[in-house]
């Protein structure tokens, strides 16, 4: 560790130690069915939204806690996987993590790393430097966390708790919690979108954004890329830069958007205050911001564009594809295009049978086409698919009184967005978005047991003085 990183995580600490009141424990410890204490939070994901919650919980001494990420040490999240550019797209004035400590700030950690020089000329964060500064983070708050550990089933057991099974490199465990949160991600209540039309195609000839795709295979080939948002151009890029013959975008809009809607909310009204609308209000903007879908800079387009190979298709929806000697053709509203490979950049599908830890109750998940109905103009399929989520991001059951342990089980990823707008894995929510969570969760801890509060304070004798009388 240089210099300028030893001293600023002494700082960390020292600034931490200063504002550690009130430091009481408060939990009383749970036994589980195993005969150990059981975890008061069990934290599902260890990439920025899992490990700010875990420090956020500790803060709230909270520290009977842990963290799983099915990942190796150092790739949990997007950032050494399927991201593919080269820098975050958030400005570097963005704070998230650190959850308003100046010194736990990325502009902190690159200050003491690489000088103050650097992060005055710096445009935008690298994303190796990104994670860079996560596993520093998680280094130097001494988060509880292990990694190679996926969570493939959740149940109930007894006393109210819950049964996470976990699977490793050395088989299946069991852990049991009080509560479980889901801080998983993109595809965290379901899995990667493909268009119908391609579903039949071989690996071989299609994969999704978010898989691993050798892109030094397709140096000379054709390429094309379903999709017009920021990953679709990133993919498109990136197989350019591999020496793609041609890279052809296909965008089914009339027009590309140009609009990043997420730069509008990012105020603190919105971000704090969105999920205390009715439902109404949640659905008008979230079907007017999902509906703009996720905006691209400059500086992604321009990556494409310089390039000769590059072609955009507007107004191009993908309608048929079927596979030939020659390659995919895939007919477009714009005419047939022929590929040898095809990059599916087109998001996630809410579809929680997809994910094994819910399997076993996936089906009784309200949604929120459970719960509010939109006059027809604003109808849309795609949002009712999301999970209906309760104040404190826990799910709630489409038939109550079957599956009424789920409560205990909080939502805090992409699908978290049509309850609370941008939240879970969001940077530039997370300063509102993670305290939200953490009450909500220390609130269900506490008032679970104020049987146990009420007697603890009654049986609370602790004398401040001795009065001495008859001197």
């Amino acid at each position: 560790m240089s210099d300028g990183l030893a001293a600023l995580t002494a700082q960390v600490r020292s600034d931490l130690a200063k504002i550690a009141h009130p430091t009481m424990p408060w939990l009383t410890p749970v036994t589980g069915p195993d005969g150990r204490a059981a975890l008061d939070v069990l934290i599902v994901g260890g990439g920025q939204s899992g490990l700010a919650t875990a420090f956020a919980l500790l803060r709230s001494r909270v520290s009977n806690i842990l963290v799983l990420d099915k990942a190796e040490e150092g790739r949990e999240g997007p950032w050494m996987t399927y991201a593919r550019m080269p820098t975050l797209r958030s400005p570097k004035d963005f704070t998230g993590p650190d959850l308003d400590i100046p010194c736990l700030t990325y502009q902190a950690w690159h200050e003491a790393k690489f000088g103050s020089d650097s992060w005055r000329d710096l445009n935008l964060i690298p994303r190796e430097y990104w994670a860079d500064y996560l596993a520093w983070y998680r280094e130097v708050l001494d988060l509880p966390m292990r990694n190679g550990c996926e969570v493939v089933d959740i149940a109930p057991a007894a006393d109210g708790l819950l049964k996470a099974t976990v699977r490793g490199k050395d088989g299946e465990t069991a852990l049991y919690a009080r509560k479980i949160v889901l801080a998983t991600g993109q595809e965290g209540m379901g899995d990667w979108s493909i268009p119908e039309p391609l579903r039949h195609l071989p690996a071989t000839r299609c994969a999704h954004s978010g898989a691993e795709i050798e892109f030094e295979s397709l140096r000379g080939r054709r390429v094309a890329v379903i999709g017009a948002g920021a990953s679709a151009f990133d993919n498109a890029a990136v197989a350019l830069e591999a020496g793609a013959d041609s890279v052809d975008l296909l965008c089914r809009r009339a027009e590309i958007q140009l609009i990043q809607p997420y730069r509008w909310l990012t105020f603190r009204g919105f971000l704090r205050h969105f999920s205390e609308l009715d439902d109404a209000w949640r659905w008008r903007f979230m079907n007017a911001v999902l509906g703009l879908r996720e905006g691209f800079p400059q500086h992604t387009y321009d990556r494409c564009a310089r390039h000769t190979a590059f072609h955009l298709h507007e107004g191009a929806p993908l309608i048929a594809a079927r596979e030939t000697a020659d390659g995919v053709v895939l007919q477009t509203a714009k005419g047939e295009i022929t590929a040898d490979f095809v990059i599916s950049a087109t998001g996630i599908s809410m579809d929680f049978t997809k994910r094994p830890e819910l399997q076993r109750f996936a089906m009784n998940i309200a949604r929120w086409s459970d719960r509010y109905t939109p006059d027809e103009s604003e109808r849309n399929d795609r949002l009712g698919a999301f999970p209906y989520l309760s104040d404190d991001y826990a799910l709630s059951e489409r038939k109550a009184g079957e599956t009424p342990w789920i409560r205990d089980i909080h939502v805090f990823a992409i699908a978290s967005t049509m309850s609370f707008g941008a939240s879970g894995s969001s940077i530039n929510a997370m300063t509102t978005a993670v305290p939200k969570l953490v009450h909500g969760l220390t609130r269900g801890l506490f008032t679970a047991d104020i049987d146990k509060h009420w007697a603890n304070f009654q049986a609370y004798d602790v004398r401040q003085a001795e009065v001495r009388r008859g001197t």
